[in-house]
């Protein structure tokens, strides 16, 4: 715990947060925001009722320490002394309550006293203010801390409702000052954090000096090495208390002050806990609930506060409060308690109430709609109202961001919707990323492979030249003899070949511009089919299915890759085949697609065919490089070229499919 915090008294342990949102879905006052993704605890809309201490898993919300405080007011020169709340035997029930008088005596307090006797005085308070008023004002009772900072901030108009009589807390200093003198330090010990604000409240000063919960009582125990076995037992100090002590469980109030719960008559309401309580007091402003007294607690009865270290459930716990109480009221003197009665009757136990308004305008109805359309709420149908964000509904969740206390990446189908599309949109890049990494891979490969060929072919093209040349003059001079007219052919056809190998690698090493224009694609295609007619076996089918053939390429190249496309696919179909080609649309994009039915391509050669000088045809049949020279063109068009093919006839048919596809604007 620490010692001081100067906003408030529960604050948020960054380093212990991950930001769950329970905390925010559990607090009564909504005041708790999420600023920069963490939790935020405000002390002006604060309470203290101590939820989100208690429903924290984590341990991220610790509260204000007055162990220091406590420990220099035991060492001054005035007499301290504690007020043991009425919900004790739920924290002590491992030790005899003499046992724990003795240890709190051990530490140095000169008189131990039970807030239960001034819970008896509060009791018959308000029996007397409700018995003055039969049919009168309607009233909410002042005994919960964090009810009073509720309605004070929450519902300020309210305040004049509030029972104008102090707590048992307040009502048992009071009584000790007059027993003890004005000088008297009094500590109280108890499982509400409220408390502590209730103490500091500028219409109660200087009646209670500090207040400890049970968990800081019990460090206070470990740091003094204090065991309740050596710690010699001791009786708390007068006046004792009677049926006050059962305050602390729901309904205390009523048993104490004889006053009767008719369901018939609906003139006292009980209730209890964090949104039983809110419901109540929205309906008692509203005229809904018309009770005398609406008796509330913020916690499921102060044996469940949140300043409590026990870990048993409930009903255990209301069961050691009743145990208690009947044993003490079987062995107390019942005169001598009547007596103590008689002796206060006449103490001042009125208190007032301060309004603290802490309510935030409501948005307008446009302001809702602008904040849910940036979550991606559009229609009715799109409230999901999950709670993931800690409100009960979307709508709710907006106002609170339009409030400053919430952030809309609380909405959680929102974040998940918001990241699938983040996670998309990197897969995209990184495809993207792929792609280009590929691209330029290849580009270095052809770039030095055309500096290769480029060099050889200026080397061999000029004795090229020569050797063709002599080789014609050699036929036109012996070509009448048979023997010397088949060889000198045979030269001449290899020399030719040698020579379209050179003036492919030349082209290959060029880095031609691509020169951009309008082009109607269907007619470009249906041009090189004229110009390079299939052999015969082939039959060639076009699917036009793009809405406008006019697409800005470079008309040049892109007969190049094709015709290199066409003349590959009529090599595969040596015994005849389909030679098809489909042009589609893609938007922005256009594909083109070039399959035939022939043997396929195997998966190995796949992840070549675009490198210069990888054939898959025979020896002398071809150079390898009009696929690379194609994929250079393509690129140079900022578009793609994808392979498809089967070479197993049971898995379906063979052959392989060449898709182009390109921008429709080159400049895209």
């Amino acid at each position: 715990m620490i010692e001081s915090w100067p906003t408030g008294f529960v604050h948020t342990v960054k380093e212990r947060c991950r930001v769950c949102y329970t905390c925010v879905r559990e607090c009564p006052a909504k005041a708790i925001r999420i600023a920069d993704g963490q939790a935020e605890v405000m002390a002006e809309r604060c309470i203290s009722c101590g939820n989100c201490v208690r429903i924290c898993s984590q341990g991220a919300k610790e509260v204000v320490s007055s162990i220091r405080q406590v420990k220099e007011l035991l060492r001054s020169a005035e007499p301290v002394a504690v007020c043991l709340a009425p919900s004790f035997p739920a924290e002590f029930a491992d030790m005899d309550y003499t046992h724990l008088v003795g240890m709190l005596r051990a530490l140095g307090f000169r008189y131990v006293n039970e807030v239960g006797f001034g819970a008896d005085l509060v009791a018959r308070k308000y029996k007397e203010l409700l018995d003055r008023n039969p049919q009168g004002k309607n009233y909410i009772s002042t005994t919960c801390p964090a009810i009073i900072g509720y309605v004070e901030k929450y519902y300020p108009h309210l305040v004049p409702s509030l029972v104008p009589v102090v707590s048992p807390m307040l009502a048992t200093a009071r009584v000790l000052h007059r027993l003890h003198g004005k000088d008297l330090k009094i500590v109280f010990v108890g499982p509400c954090i409220a408390k502590k604000c209730e103490s500091l409240s500028e219409n109660t000063p200087d009646e209670i000096h500090a207040v400890l919960t049970f968990s800081e009582l019990r460090q206070m125990f470990t740091e003094a090495r204090l065991d309740p076995a050596q710690a010699p037992p001791g009786e708390f100090d007068p006046p004792y208390a009677g049926t006050g002590s059962l305050f602390s469980i729901s309904r205390g109030l009523l048993q104490a002050a004889d006053i009767r719960e008719d369901l018939m008559a609906g003139d006292i309401v009980v209730t209890d806990g964090r949104t039983n309580f809110v419901e109540a007091i929205r309906e008692f402003e509203s005229g809904h609930l018309n009770a005398r007294l609406l008796e509330i607690l913020a916690c499921n009865g102060c044996i469940m506060g949140a300043g409590m270290t026990a870990d048993t459930p409930l009903f255990s716990r209301r069961s050691q409060i009743s145990d208690y109480v009947r044993r003490k009221i079987a062995r107390n003197n019942r005169r001598a308690w009547q007596q103590s009665m008689q002796d206060f009757a006449d103490l001042d136990l009125t208190r007032q109430f301060t309004p603290n308004d802490q309510r935030i305008p409501v948005p307008f109805e446009e302001e809702i709609a602008y904040i849910m359309a940036k979550m991606g709420k559009h229609k009715p149908q799109d409230e999901l109202n999950c709670g993931a964000c800690g409100y009960d509904t979307c709508r709710e969740h907006a106002v609170a961001i339009f409030k400053g206390l919430a952030e809309s990446e609380m909405c959680l189908p929102h974040t998940i919707e918001q990241l699938r599309m983040t996670v998309s949109e990197l897969a995209n890049s990184n495809e993207q990323l792929a792609s280009t990494r590929e691209a330029l891979m290849q580009s270095e490969k052809l770039a030095s492979m055309g500096q290769l060929a480029a060099g050889i072919a200026h080397e061999v093209n000029n004795p090229l030249g020569v050797v063709l040349m002599y080789s014609h003059l050699l036929l036109e001079r012996f070509g009448k003899e048979p023997q010397m007219n088949e060889d000198l052919k045979l030269i001449v056809e290899q020399t030719d070949r040698c020579k379209k190998i050179v003036s492919q690698l030349l082209h290959f090493a060029r880095q031609n511009k691509v020169q951009l224009q309008k082009t109607d694609i269907v007619k470009l295609i249906e041009r090189i089919l004229q110009v390079s007619p299939a052999p015969p076996g082939v039959t060639v089918r076009l699917d036009q299915e793009i809405s406008d053939p006019m697409v800005e390429v470079d008309p040049d190249q892109i007969a190049q890759v094709l015709t290199n496309l066409i003349n590959n696919a009529c090599s595969a179909m040596p015994k005849g085949g389909c030679l098809q080609i489909v042009i589609s649309d893609l938007g922005k994009r256009f594909k083109i697609e070039v399959a035939d039915q022939g043997i396929g391509i195997s998966r190995e050669n796949l992840g070549k065919i675009f490198e210069p000088f990888f054939t898959t045809k025979e020896i002398g049949k071809g150079t390898g490089l009009g696929l690379a020279v194609a994929y250079g063109i393509i690129k140079m068009h900022r578009g793609d070229i994808q392979v498809e093919s089967n070479t197993d006839p049971a898995a379906g048919p063979t052959g392989t499919k060449f898709s182009v596809i390109l921008p429709k604007e080159g400049r895209q």
